[in-house]
């Protein structure tokens, strides 16, 4: 079965010829290389491009390689050091041009070629080539690119499966795809297990020898449990505000185990390299300004999160909005928790300054949108409390209300819209509703 990855391939398609190179990034597993390989593939040659002009290479597959005479078996024993030489690579790359036609480069696990950046900065003085390449080094960052690149990357960052991409590829109904989403996430590989066990085992082998093992070798960590016990604290606390102060207690407390402050934020910052986790900073709505500490944080596939935790906490609020915040990113918005103050009399009349939260802030350019993960409604008095922030804001931009129910759209007097959590992850449009 093959599942439609419609945003990202549209993203590489707007790109194409743009004179950068197009980097894509994102954790492992995500279907990265399906992407490029399959479905940008597939575009190329449905738009008429020949197959000889579309030249592929995976530096982590032993046949290609071959192709330029490295040995698979040296390299192989050697992952983190060895390097595939340039000279071979740039060789075999000119023997497959034969004329001034376009030809596009798609390359796999680019990390893994000695002086990477060199060659593909020399692949865009060429009026002939198009690049597009992965990596899952923690040099493919953003704030990276432009630099490894002399400013000429292009980063697209992709994220496991969307629920709407699940549910395209999901046989049930939108609530049974919820459930299931929510517990397992949407790491692509997982969408199409059929039991709950191959589910189950396979995310939890990934979490412990693929993802943490990876921010071992890549830092040189003396030991795993240090990071796995901050992986379960991290866990355990999505949505909810923290700071590596915070944390630091809690494993004096919790674990009896002392761990500084400044270790685990640097750990909380290999995470983010990995593309674990993401760190999101507060804003202060009426002040435009971010906040520093305390900061929320989310994982980038909640079936991770899940299964570092042994599917034991899967408490349904904290879900939902980690998955919120996953679909906000997807769609493009850059997302901040929001902030605004109000004044407030308390029981002595005194005049007290109180800061209200707003889940999210969503912005890309001149949009803006007021997000509340509210979960249930379940009287007017609930109603007005995750609605308060929302006056206090002093903006037109349009306010939502999400509820785990499913409801259709409805607006009230005062132009908020509350809607199921379900139809606005299935609804393209829903923000403009």
């Amino acid at each position: 079965m093959e599942i439609r990855r419609d945003v990202y391939l549209n993203r590489l398609i707007v790109r194409k010829h743009n004179g950068f190179i197009k980097v894509i990034t994102g954790i492992r597993r995500c279907g990265k290389s399906y992407l490029l390989n399959k479905l940008f593939y597939n575009h190329l040659r449905d738009t008429g491009v020949d197959a000889d002009h579309i030249i592929m290479f995976a530096f982590d597959s032993a046949d290609d390689l071959v192709k330029i005479e490295e040995d698979p078996l040296l390299l192989d024993n050697d992952k983190e050091n060895r390097k595939v030489n340039p000279t071979k690579f740039l060789k075999y790359v000119s023997s497959q041009i034969k004329d001034e036609g376009m030809y596009y480069l798609l390359l796999d696990e680019v990390q893994k070629l000695g002086a990477f950046e060199s060659v593909l900065n020399g692949f865009l003085r060429k009026n002939n080539t198009d690049v597009f390449v992965t990596g899952s080094n923690s040099r493919f960052l953003s704030k990276d690119i432009l630099t490894e690149f002399e400013g000429r990357g292009d980063e697209i960052h992709v994220l496991p499966l969307s629920f709407s991409e699940f549910y395209g590829a999901y046989e049930g109904s939108k609530e049974e795809a919820y459930d299931e989403y929510s517990l397992y996430g949407g790491l692509p590989a997982v969408a199409l297990m059929k039991t709950e066990e191959q589910k189950a085992v396979y995310l939890t082998t990934q979490m412990k020898n693929v993802y943490l093992k990876d921010l071992l070798v890549r830092y040189n960590l003396q030991s795993d449990v240090a990071i796995g016990e901050l992986t379960d604290v991290i866990a355990s606390g999505i949505s909810s505000l923290t700071n590596p102060k915070k944390l630091s207690a809690t494993f004096a407390s919790v674990k009896q185990t002392t761990i500084s402050d400044v270790t685990i934020g640097k750990y909380i910052g290999y995470m983010e390299d990995a593309f674990l986790i993401c760190r999101v900073k507060r804003y202060d709505v009426k002040g435009r300004k971010y906040i520093g500490t305390p900061y929320k944080v989310y994982f980038e596939d909640i079936g991770l999160r899940n299964a570092q935790l042994n599917f034991r906490q899967t408490e349904a609020t904290h879900i939902m909005e980690n998955i919120l915040y996953n679909e906000l990113r997807f769609r493009g918005y850059n997302v901040d928790v929001g902030v605004v103050e109000s004044r407030e009399k308390d029981e002595f009349g005194k005049e007290v300054r109180k800061q209200l939260e707003i889940d999210f802030v969503a912005t890309l350019g001149s949009k803006k949108y007021y997000i509340q993960s509210a979960y249930a409604i379940t009287d007017e008095k609930k109603y007005k409390q995750e609605t308060k922030p929302f006056g206090k804001t002093g903006d037109s931009f349009k306010k939502i209300i999400l509820v785990e129910q499913s409801m259709k759209p409805r607006r009230d007097e005062n132009g908020y819209v509350c809607m199921g959590v379900k139809e606005f992850l299935l609804d393209a449009n829903s923000l403009d509703i």
